[in-house]
Parts: structure tokens; sequence; C-alpha cells
């Protein structure tokens, strides 16, 4: 049999013990030939195991997985079948590669049982993927159930990766039989060896592929769409409103999340998000109620902006969401839908520049308060078929970015700022100001 040489951090992963490993991080650090290595190991040491190694699509593991594994397996002790993707080891050991291109996909595996279930770039795979392959980790046998995963930064699944690896676990360090081993292009030295140019040319990429790539960044990463996002520019404690700001509130509603901004406009033309609500599971009344207890008394709200959806009137009651908004003394107009023109807005809302105190500052602030839209903004990912929208998927994540769209197409930003202290306590001259 061959000699398998492989670097300390490969050999980490593969000694990894923990129920679910992610080797995770820049490109290039080898984590794709640890997985197959491991495999091969974990196949040879216990008879009849069954591993599945999956990739979002066949032509990805085709290009890259299974034509590795043909090369590195030695075909003395085991047998690779074309068609069934299956390679099979003489002490009846199987390693499975399958793919998920679909989000439900998954359930084509709803009756197998594997010991050992490994995915190679992690971050393509939705959190409802993830989860339901966990289930078919199972077996009679007394043989080690893990996952293993490796990925570099970005993809569909960016966001709930890192929330479960990244944000909670010390690297190196298993915690709840979860364990995070970061991954640098560095650490594989036998590429280092034979391709020094490599890491020049991922010195070449554009800033925010660069950090995600070249040193395993997961704050940008490559698809990211609002890249423009940044907390120490774009969050800060709002000021005390003067009472004749426009204020607006713009909603997304939907039985699995109710997405409520509150935005001041200042005279300057910056617009403030001030309080959010986010809240699953509400009926339209119940979220006429969640609305109306999160106000104060005090504020008076000059537009309040739903998407067109919510006008629809429902054929077996005549009425529509904003019907029932309205009974409970909330009454909306109706926002600027269209996805790729709203999101541009929210780009030019974002968009730094130099004021003319020569401070770097941007024309939205989000209250520290509002965490949810914090948290899911920068993690909205590019559409892979139209990389001018963004993905629908995790849909978690697109509800209250989808509420701070509906507003910014709808109060489109202003090209030119006003100049400070233009309009500072005039409140007829803000109020005339039509945007």
């Amino acid at each position: 049999m061959m000699e398998l040489s492989v670097t300390r951090r490969q050999l980490e992963f593969i000694r990894s013990t923990a129920m679910e490993t992610l080797f995770g991080g820049a490109a290039g650090g080898g984590k794709s030939y640890a997985q197959l290595i491991d495999a091969l190991i974990y196949a040879l040491t216990y008879p009849a195991s069954r591993q599945l190694i999956l990739r979002r699509t066949l032509p990805e593991l085709k290009r890259s997985l299974i034509q590795v594994s043909l090369t590195l397996y030695p075909q003395e002790v085991g047998s690779y079948g074309e068609t069934s993707h299956l390679w099979t080891f003489r002490n009846k050991s199987t390693i499975e590669f399958g793919y998920c291109d679909s989000e439900n996909d998954v359930t084509r595996y709803q009756s197998a049982e594997y010991d050992v279930i490994r995915f190679d770039e992690l971050t393509h795979f939705t959190k409802f993927q993830f989860t339901y392959m966990l289930s078919r980790i199972r077996g009679t046998n007394a043989y080690p159930k893990q996952v293993k995963s490796s990925t570099n930064p970005g993809g569909v699944g960016h966001s709930w990766v890192k929330a479960r690896y990244i944000d909670v676990l010390i690297p190196g360090e298993e915690n709840d039989g979860k364990l995070f081993l970061p991954a640098k292009v560095q650490d594989n030295t036998f590429l280092m060896q034979k391709d020094p140019g490599y890491v020049r040319r991922l010195e070449m990429l554009d800033e925010r592929s660069r950090k995600a790539l070249l040193y395993g960044q997961w704050d940008l990463f490559e698809g990211q769409y609002f890249c423009e996002f940044s907390p120490e520019l774009h969050v800060c404690p709002p000021p005390e409103f003067p009472s004749w700001w426009k204020r607006y509130l713009a909603i997304d509603y939907g039985l699995d999340m109710l997405a409520a901004l509150w935005i001041a406009l200042s005279p300057d033309g910056t617009a403030w998000v001030y309080r959010e609500v986010y809240q699953s599971g509400l009926i339209i009344s119940e979220a006429a109620e969640a609305i109306c207890r999160a106000e104060t008394g005090d504020e008076v709200i000059f537009q309040r902006l739903a998407p067109p959806d919510l006008f629809n009137r429902r054929q077996e009651t005549g009425r529509s969401a904003v019907d029932i908004f309205a009974e409970a003394g909330l009454f909306f107009d109706k926002a600027m839908g269209e996805r790729i023109p709203g999101w541009y807005a929210v780009k030019e809302y974002l968009r730094p520049f130099t004021d003319e105190q020569g401070i770097l500052t941007a024309k939205l602030k989000i209250s520290p308060v509002c965490k949810n839209l914090i948290r899911t903004l920068p993690m909205l990912a590019a559409d892979e078929k139209n990389p001018n929208d963004t993905a629908n998927h995790p849909h978690e994540l697109t509800h209250a970015p989808d509420a701070l769209r509906y507003f910014a197409a709808t109060i489109q930003p202003q090209g030119q700022a006003w100049k400070p202290g233009q309009y500072d306590g005039d409140m007829d001259a803000f109020l005339s100001y039509q945007r």
C-alpha cells in the first residue's frame, strides 16, 4: 500500500473524535485531501462500515473528490463503481459519493444509514440539508458515529455554519461534541513547496475574496452581496430625534416571520434604523399587536410601508392583510417591491463616503438594538444565477433585509447630501422636501 503524507492540521482532523468536526478557512489548506485520507483510514479500520461524502452537485464531485480518490486509493484494497459512485473495499466497507442539488434532494437518503457523513464545502449546503442528514448517521455497530466537514467561507450556508462553529468555538478546543480546526494555506507545506506562486495569486484577488480565501476570515466572504456593510461604520447608537423628523415603519410579514423596522430620516438624508421587531408564528392581528406594543405613545409615524403582496385580497374573505392591520389602527402604503432596484437602493444607503468634515460615513445608521438586521444584512449572499439579486436561502436571513429594502426602494437616498446646518430646526423646510 502506498505511503500517505499529511500535514499537522490534516492529522488533527483525521484524529478528531468529536461528533462534529469542521476543518474550515482559507483555500489551499488541504481540506478535501484530508477528507479522503480520513475516509480511507476509517474504511480500512472498521470492516463493513458505511460512509457518505457529499458535495452540492455531481459535477463538483466528479472533477474534485472522485477524480482525486481514483489516483489516491490503492486498487488492491478496493474498487470504484462508476455508475453507483461507490468505493467498495475488500473488508466490505463502502465510501459513497453523493450530492444534494436542490433543497429536498436530501430525502433520497431517508432510508439510508451511515457511520460517518462528510460534507465537502459545507457552506454550499443549507441548514435544513445538514440537519436532515444528521439523522442518517445511525447504526447498531459500535463504530464511531461522526459528521466531518470541510469548507471555505462563503456560500448559501455561510451564516449558519459561522453561527454553529466559528462564533461559539475556540479553535482547536472541543466543546459540546463540536470541534473547529482553522485552515490556512501556509499549513499545507506540500502545496507551498510544489506551488509557491499560489499565495501570490490569492493576493491578487479583490479584498473580499482575498480575506476569505487567503486569510480564512468569516466576516467577509466570496459571494457576499452587501460587502459595503461595516459594523464600525453603520452600527452606532442613534441621537435623540426631534419630533419633526420624519419617521417610517417598514415591514416584511409572513407567518414564518414578522420583521418590522422603524426608521427616522434626518435633515441630511441619513436613515437611522432605531427599532426592530423580529418574531415568528404571529397571525396578522398578533403582528399588529406586536407593532403597537413597540411604539411609544408620543411618536408620530409619517409613513408605514408594506410589500405589495400584503395588499392582495383573499378570495374567501375579500380582505387583505393591510385591511386587518388597519383594523388595529395601522395604515400602510404600498412599498416599491421590485427586488433589484430595491437592493441597489440599499447599497446606496450603505455606500461609504467622506463628508465635508473629512469623516467617513454613510447614509444608513443602525442602532445596536436592531440585532437581527445587523446579523442578517451582511450574511446575504448573491444569487448564483443572477448576481444582481440576493439569494432566497437561507430564508431566515431575508426578512429584516427585505423590510429595509422596502424602505430604501420607496424612500430613495439622495445623490447629494444637504449641507450641515442648512435645515437644522427648520421643520417646514424639511417636511416640504419631497423624496
